[in-house]
């Protein structure tokens, strides 16, 4: 996994929280293009930055190349997976790095909206698996109404948290109101429209459930 910042310094407009953008960079004079989340929030001005899991593939291995100065091209923003205050409370039920997009959102609260209350589900394979791990607890710390639950698929022999796949039976836990929240999901399509029977078999009516399917991230 790694993390990469561009310098908007000369910009006047950032993105909103959980926008995307498409990304071009260069290799042997090849243009490589992918698009990704802006896990930065507009309160952390200055820079955006984004997340991208490294596999071994082409792009993968060019963006682990560049350097600063390098020549990059970058088109956005993008998308209606945003927040900017309009909800008291949040529920998010998110899996790998879909976090990107919710961590930009949970900065922003913690920064600027630090009423609104957010209960974060946050699925994975294993520990070592969790983006933003550290980054989120510190959220926490400074944010009392964020709350984060993790569910792994594959835990280690000591985990003590939740086991398997986010179903029914743990977001009725550990999201008692679920009817007075707005939901945010993001992820692989798979997961994402897990999700969202979850949230039809609750009931949740469908204005209040807004998702960003990750492809290819």
């Amino acid at each position: 996994m790694t993390s990469r910042v561009l310098d908007l310094t000369s910009q006047t407009a950032f993105p909103k929280a959980g926008q995307f953008f498409f990304l071009t960079i260069r290799k042997n004079g090849k243009e490589l293009q992918k698009h990704f989340s802006f896990s930065s929030s507009p309160t952390e001005g200055g820079y955006i930055e984004f997340t991208k899991k490294l596999t071994g593939h082409e792009f993968s291995n060019a963006l682990d190349e560049l350097k600063e100065g390098d020549w990059a091209r970058l088109k956005g923003p993008f998308g209606e997976f945003t927040y900017q205050g309009e909800y008291e409370k949040l529920g998010m039920l998110v899996g790998g790095i879909g976090i990107t997009a919710i961590r930009s959102i949970c900065r922003l609260c913690t920064d600027r909206y630090p009423t609104t209350n957010i209960i974060l589900l946050y699925g994975n394979r294993t520990e070592k698996d969790i983006v933003f791990k550290d980054d989120l607890e510190q959220m926490q710390k400074h944010n009392t109404n964020l709350k984060m639950v993790h569910s792994l698929s594959t835990p280690s022999e000591g985990w003590l948290g939740y086991t398997g796949y986010i179903d029914r039976k743990i977001a009725e836990k550990e999201i008692p109101d679920y009817l007075d929240r707005t939901f945010y999901s993001c992820g692989p399509p798979s997961l994402v429209e897990a999700m969202k029977k979850i949230l039809e078999e609750l009931r949740v009516p469908k204005s209040q459930i807004i998702t960003e399917n990750f492809p290819g991230h």
